[in-house]
This record gives structure tokens, C-alpha cells and sequence, in this order.
């Protein structure tokens, strides 16, 4: 083989490895959620997929696959080949569950490669509209009377470590029901048969309108200007409960970078397009977007942030 050859069949080599992006997609793209329809993952999921099918002309497929606080789903994606083919939302809930849990399937660094965050959502507490509180105080005051139930997305996630957390810090006592998700658990928020949610504003304000559903604080650092007239949490005198649900894409390991460059900035192009940026921030999501390695950098730090919060709040799952 003379150096001419060579050169070409080195350059179609690397094409092999790392510029496997510059066709792709040529086939339909299995877009996984690990959490039931109805919840900000969801939401996220069918904005951006229709977005990418219309852009790429190939089909992006939303598989919600619940169970397991999105662990599931992880699993799933961990094992999937690493072509670009099959990705998935995780969340706050995931980097949780790191910790949280004794036993996982996967690992979040090792298994899954980071491709690009979504958005955030602040969490709220919300309670049923038969219940006598206004106000964190007064339901903490109820709770130390009364059995208080309360309902997660499933057993992991941010709505069951946060109140978990609060607990703790309340020095109360509750049942937890976990559901396979935010939607399957309103209902039975709406009708009493638990009492209390901590969730994202997306998932949990439509159910307020008509007063199904009291909001009694928000996880925000400055009250937030989508619900201006609830405190927060700050202001009711629990001034560690800051938090957030933030949602983003991640692949199997191994996925060519080239590959993930091109879904993060396509899916970036789209968050912050004025109409999907309008229609996020109007449902209580702010819009983010960004590199493989800022999303890295985020998951690391919400993992050590976490994991220092489930052992003082002696949470376990298995």
C-alpha cells in the first residue's frame, strides 16, 4: 500500500470512530424516559423529539419506561449499543440514586455518557386542599397530630428524598406511597388518600387551578416569578431547601463524541429557540442547553451534593 492509500484508509478509519456523526441519523431513534407520561421528563421528552424528527427526518420514538425511580430505564441504556441510537432522560432523581441505593445495575459516570441538560424546574410542596394548613408551619403542627401520607414519583427520585429530607429536619413522622411517577400520584393526592407532594412546578401547578391542590412553599432561593405570592421555604425558616428537578440526555458509554456533539447541539438549538424557550418558562421550566462537559460537570457535583445528603437524612432503597 503506497503512503496515498494508506492516508485514505487511515482517514476512513478515524471517519469510523469519531465522524460517524456527518449521516447521522440514517434510522429511527429510541428516545427512553424511566418515569410514567405526565411528569416533567415526559414534557421534555416529546418537545424535543418532535423537534429532532422534523429537523433529522427520522423518527424519534418516546419509550417511557417506569420502575425504580428511572434505575429501569438506566439500566436499559447502559446495555444498549453505543451508536447514537438509543439515549435517554435521567434526572435529579438519578444522580440521587447513586447513593440511595445499595445495589444498582449501572453506573452513572462509568455506563452512561453525559450529552446535554435539558432544563431545571423548582420544586414546590403541595398538599390536599381538605387539609388545615396554609403554611409549612401549620401542616408540620398537623403531621405531629395526625398520620400523614405522603406520595413520590416512585421511590428515589427528588419528591421522595426531599421529603425524606424535610422530615428530618421538621422532626415528623409520615408514610410514603411511591407511584410509578408524578402523574399516576395526583389523583390520589387530589382525592386525600395522601396528603403532601414535593415536586416541580410543571407537574404539580395545573393541578392547583380550581383548588384541588394548595401550594404551601417553594424551594427557591427568591420567591419565583411564576408563583410570586407562595414564600419560600427560606422564609418558613428552612433555609437548606433550595431545590431543583433538572432534566438531561444521556447515552450509553462509548458513544462516539461526534455523535453526541451533534444531539447536544441540535437539542441546544432547540431549548433555546424563542418558541420552545417560551413555552418551557410559561409551564415553570427554565431552559438550559449546553455541552457534553458542562452536563458532566453538573451530574458530578449533584452527585457529591446528594450523596451527602442521603446519609444525613439516613434515606435508604433497595
Amino acid at each position: 500500500m503506497n503512503f496515498r492509500n494508506l492516508a485514505s484508509a487511515l482517514a476512513a478509519l478515524a471517519l469510523t470512530g469519531h465522524g460517524v456523526a456527518a449521516d447521522y441519523p440514517v434510522r429511527p431513534i429510541r428516545y427512553i424516559v424511566g418515569f410514567a407520561p405526565g411528569g416533567i421528563n415526559d414534557l421534555l421528552a416529546r418537545i424535543i423529539a418532535q423537534k429532532l424528527n422534523d429537523t433529522w427526518g427520522q423518527p424519534v420514538i418516546v419509550d417511557n419506561r417506569p420502575g425504580a425511580g428511572g434505575n429501569l430505564a438506566a439500566g436499559l441504556v447502559a446495555k444498549s449499543t453505543p451508536d447514537g441510537y438509543t439515549f435517554m432522560n435521567i434526572s435529579t432523581a438519578h444522580t440521587i440514586s447513586q447513593t440511595l441505593y445499595s445495589k444498582l445495575d449501572y453506573s452513572l459516570e462509568r455506563d452512561l455518557a453525559p450529552v446535554v441538560v435539558l432544563g431545571n424546574s423548582s420544586l414546590i410542596m403541595v398538599i390536599h386542599a381538605g387539609l388545615p394548613a396554609k403554611n409549612v408551619a401549620e401542616l408540620v403542627t398537623w403531621a405531629k397530630g395526625n398520620r400523614l401520607v405522603y406520595a413520590s414519583g416512585g421511590v428515589g427520585v427528588i419528591s421522595h428524598l426531599a421529603m425524606e429530607m424535610f422530615k428530618v429536619t421538621a422532626k415528623i413522622d409520615s408514610t410514603h406511597v411511591p407511584y410509578k411517577g408524578v402523574g399516576p400520584a395526583v389523583p390520589d393526592l387530589i382525592s386525600g388518600q395522601s396528603h403532601v407532594m414535593i415536586n416541580a412546578i410543571p407537574e404539580l401547578m395545573p393541578h392547583t387551578k380550581g383548588g384541588r391542590l394548595r401550594v404551601i412553599g417553594a424551594m427557591t432561593e427568591k420567591r419565583h416569578s411564576f408563583i410570586p405570592d407562595v414564600p419560600t421555604f427560606i422564609e418558613q425558616g428552612y433555609k437548606e431547601f433550595v431545590m431543583g428537578n433538572w432534566t438531561g440526555i444521556v447515552a450509553p458509554a462509548k458513544t462516539p463524541r461526534a455523535t453526541v456533539d451533534k444531539i447536544a447541539g441540535e437539542v441546544t438549538r432547540i431549548i433555546r429557540s424563542p418558541e420552545i424557550s417560551k413555552r418551557l418558562i410559561e409551564q415553570g421550566v427554565d431552559p438550559w442547553g449546553g455541552t457534553p462537559d458542562e452536563f458532566g460537570k453538573l451530574i458530578r457535583s449533584e452527585t457529591a451534593r446528594f450523596g451527602a445528603a442521603v446519609k444525613a437524612s439516613g434515606a435508604k432503597a433497595d
